[in-house]
C-alpha cells in the first residue's frame, strides 16, 4: 500500500466516525492530527448537517481535537457556494435550526420557493412535510440535498439518513436532487480546489465505503477505509467499490505515509 501512496501531497479525512464516535475521540487521533498537519495540508470533509459551521467546530474543540476551522468543508458550506451561483434565490430550509444561520444571506419562502434545501430535521420528519416539498417541487422549486447518505452511526448502530427522504421525493415529483455533499462530484471537486493538488496527489480517509472512498475514487483520489464509525465487514464486502488500503483506525496512517 505504502507504493500506492509514494507521491500523496496532501489529504482529505471524513471525521465524524475517523476521528470520534459519539463525542469520543478514537484512540490516537489527536496525535495523528497533530503530526498530519505538520507534513500535509488537510481538509477535514463532512456530511453533518445538525451543526452550522461555527456550531460544528466548536464541538471538535470541545472534545479535544485540533482541527482548525478554516481546515472543515461541511455539506452545509458547499452548499451556500452553490447557492450564490443562483440569482438570489428564495429558500425554503428544511434544516436544523442552528445549521440555518449558514444560510442567513439568502431570501426564505414558506410557500413558494426557488428551492427547497434539504438536510437533518431529525424526528420532525411527517407526511406532511414530505407533502409540502412535493408540492413546491411540482411548483417548479429545484431540490438541494445536503446529501444522500443511506446510514449514520449513533450509539453504537447504524441509523436511517435523509438519503431515505431524498429518494422518495425524487420518485414522487420526477426531479433529480442536486447533492451538494459527499460523494457528489462537486463537494470532492471543491475539497481538490481547496487544497490546490491534482486528484492523483490526494488521498480520502473515511469509515464509509461508498460515500467517502467511493465518491473520491470517482475523482480520482486515492481511497483509504478505517475499521472505526460506521465501517462493517459485510458493507465492504457488499460494495462495489475497492479502498486502495484499509487501516485498523485513523492512528495507524501515519506508518503508511513514512
Amino acid at each position: 500500500m505504502a507504493d500506492t501512496l509514494s507521491n500523496i501531497k496532501g489529504i482529505l479525512f471524513d471525521i465524524n466516525g475517523v476521528f470520534h464516535v459519539d463525542n469520543r475521540p478514537i484512540d490516537g487521533a489527536i496525535e495523528i492530527i497533530e503530526k498530519i498537519l505538520d507534513k500535509f495540508p488537510c481538509r477535514f470533509v463532512t456530511n453533518t448537517t445538525t451543526k452550522s459551521r461555527q456550531t460544528f467546530h466548536q464541538s471538535l474543540v470541545d472534545i479535544g481535537l485540533p482541527i482548525p476551522s478554516s481546515s472543515i468543508i461541511s455539506a452545509p458550506y458547499a452548499a451556500v457556494l452553490y447557492l450564490r451561483q443562483l440569482d438570489n434565490p428564495s429558500c425554503y430550509l428544511l434544516l436544523a435550526e442552528d445549521v440555518k444561520s449558514d444560510f442567513a444571506e439568502f431570501e426564505q419562502s414558506d410557500t413558494n420557493p426557488d428551492v427547497v434545501v434539504i438536510g437533518d430535521i431529525g424526528d420532525r420528519w411527517n407526511y406532511n412535510i414530505m407533502n409540502r416539498v412535493f408540492k413546491m417541487l411540482n411548483d417548479g422549486a429545484e431540490l438541494i440535498a445536503l446529501h444522500k447518505g443511506k446510514y449514520w452511526q449513533a450509539e453504537g448502530e447504524l441509523q436511517l439518513d435523509i438519503g431515505a427522504m431524498v429518494a422518495g421525493l425524487e420518485y414522487a415529483s420526477g426531479k433529480s436532487a442536486t447533492v451538494v455533499g459527499k460523494p457528489s462530484s462537486s463537494f470532492f471537486q471543491l475539497a481538490l480546489s481547496e487544497l490546490e493538488l491534482p486528484a492523483e496527489n490526494v488521498i480520502m480517509v473515511g469509515d464509509d465505503i461508498d460515500s467517502d472512498v467511493g465518491g473520491a475514487k470517482k475523482e480520482g483520489i486515492k481511497g483509504i477505509l478505517v475499521k472505526t464509525g460506521k465501517y462493517r465487514r459485510e458493507l465492504v464486502e457488499g460494495s462495489d467499490v475497492e479502498p486502495d488500503g484499509i487501516l485498523r483506525s485513523v492512528a495507524d496512517l501515519e506508518k503508511i505515509l513514512d
